[in-house]
């Protein structure tokens, strides 16, 4: 997990507590997360349970009328880079592909949203933990849901595929096979400051991965960050981009599109 494009927050290899088969995987002298028993990337903290998901859920699902669709299959044009240019991801067979070239943002911001994105992590194994099938989807930039091929995989719990990472891991964890097609569906209210600058909501997500709930109305305790405390600092917009992350490994993404939620009572 790194910041908008490329500060990295780390993904160190877990301070040589990567160890085959059931031994702990994670951290023993991070802090304890505010308001849980857990530390941030707790070597100790237990794994979610594993569920199956069905074959399908939301797999092509075509987008809504009112829907912003970022990425049909076949260009970047919605996207960019670090640098405001042009995004230079792989694309081939309807998906885009991290190549190292960096992270890529959306050229436009949004407020709360629904977002629809499907990603497949490679289908050759290579790695564990945290450096098998690592990438992110980072809300305005800093507030991440985890993607990471967690088939099979040990790592720390809050860093786990669907986490709100380092704070909350998934309810369960719903991965299917590395290669095949996954479906992310996220409902996300952005957090709000009053004029004097003081918290008065903070961002809350909904993550649906391939059918199973993963988190519901789950409160963020500040923008993401790796192996320290989430706090929110100074107020920020109500709106911004949906990040991709490069993380190194080659992972796909299609069909991605978003709808602002907007208010009741509204045309």
């Amino acid at each position: 997990m790194k910041n908008l494009f490329g500060q990295t927050f780390g993904m160190l290899l877990l301070g040589g507590l990567c160890i085959a088969g059931e031994a702990p995987v994670g951290y023993t002298d991070t802090p304890i997360i505010t308001g849980q028993k857990w530390r941030v990337h707790d070597a100790d903290r237990p794994q979610p349970r594993v569920v199956t998901p069905g074959e399908r859920f939301s797999d092509m699902a075509p987008p809504p009328s009112d829907a912003v669709v970022l990425f049909d299959g076949k260009d970047t044009s919605k996207w960019v880079n670090d640098k405001g240019q042009q995004a230079g991801w792989k694309i081939e067979n309807g998906y885009m592909e991290v190549n190292g070239k960096g992270s890529i943002r959306t050229k436009d911001e949004f407020g709360d949203f629904q977002l629809h994105l499907e990603f497949a992590t490679p289908s050759v194994v290579k790695g564990s933990s945290q450096e098998r099938g690592n990438s992110g989807i980072l809300i305005y930039g800093r507030y991440e849901v985890q993607v990471l091929d967690s088939y099979q995989n040990r790592t720390y719990a809050d860093g786990h595929l669907g986490a709100i990472y380092g704070q909350w891991p998934p309810l369960v964890n719903a991965a299917r096979k590395p290669g095949d097609w996954q479906t992310y569906d996220i409902i996300f209210e952005a957090p709000r400051w009053d004029e004097s600058g003081k918290l008065t909501k903070p961002a809350y997500v909904t993550v649906i991965l391939n059918g199973v709930v993963l988190h519901h109305k789950k409160e963020y305790l500040g923008p993401s960050v790796h192996h320290a405390l989430a706090k929110y600092g100074r107020p920020q917009p109500p709106r911004g981009p949906i990040v991709l992350q490069d993380h190194g490994n080659p992972v796909r993404f299609r069909n991605i599109w978003i709808r602002e939620l907007g208010e009741y009572d509204q045309q």
